[in-house]
């Protein structure tokens, strides 16, 4: 049987062009997707409404982008597991309540295309909310936090059992430690290579692939693929 020929790679200079085109794709295919993947329109709906009840908090550093998506399993340096926040690409300082209001359009708009009563909406809208006022609560604020439900639990029971490995498998062609080229990685140049080796030779980036598995931080770290 014939391999099926893999997809032509863009040229460097036609990239953003096709990226572009593939996020206009997927943003039409849903009411969640146009919400999810247009962070800017958002951000200007938010000073058109002219909203004046939304609370002023302090400065901080927030999410930016915060919606469905880029909630999930992540792990702390002792190895205990939460759902949090794990996509900080347009983390900025900010509003903390703006993360709070993109985080219940991404519910609500995800609850409308599964076609869920108007009161499971309401529910699911309420619940971050209620979460995050929680510890604001002289009653609550001492108390631990409630049981969770059971769908996140089966996340995190999940994500304890991941390794790298797992994720090689499902990212990787064969038993060779490259990286495919086609829809999902494209092939960096040389000077991006140079870069990146650069980098590992950075005595703290290189303590995290030595401390992996506990190796000696005198260990060599050496690059076997990178790609866009």
């Amino acid at each position: 049987m014939r391999k099926p020929l893999k997809p032509k790679v863009p040229r460097h200079a036609r990239r953003q062009d096709v990226l572009t085109a593939r996020r206009n794709v997927k943003m039409a295919s849903s009411t969640h997707a146009y919400v999810r993947g247009n962070t800017i329109k958002f951000y200007d709906w938010l000073k058109e409404a002219e909203i004046r009840g939304l609370p002023e908090g302090p400065a901080i550093w927030i999410c930016g982008d915060c919606h469905t998506g880029n909630l999930g399993p992540i792990a702390n340096s002792q190895g205990k597991i939460e759902v949090q926040i794990r996509d900080l690409d347009q983390t900025v300082i900010g509003n903390p309540v703006h993360d709070l209001v993109r985080l219940g359009l991404s519910l609500a708009t995800a609850a409308r295309g599964s076609a869920l009563p108007g009161i499971t909406t309401i529910n699911m809208i309420e619940a971050p909310f209620d979460g995050y006022m929680q510890p604001f609560s002289k009653e609550t604020a001492s108390q631990e936090p409630g049981e969770r439900p059971e769908v996140v639990r089966v996340v995190m029971r999940e994500a304890v059992r991941r390794t790298w490995k797992h994720l090689a498998r499902e990212r990787l062609d064969d038993i060779q430690p490259t990286i495919p080229f086609g829809n999902r990685f494209w092939p960096i140049s040389q000077k991006e290579r140079a870069e990146i080796e650069s980098l590992f030779q950075i005595h703290t980036l290189a303590n995290l692939a030595t401390g992996l598995r506990g190796r000696p931080d005198t260990g060599d770290v050496t690059v076997l693929d990178a790609a866009y």
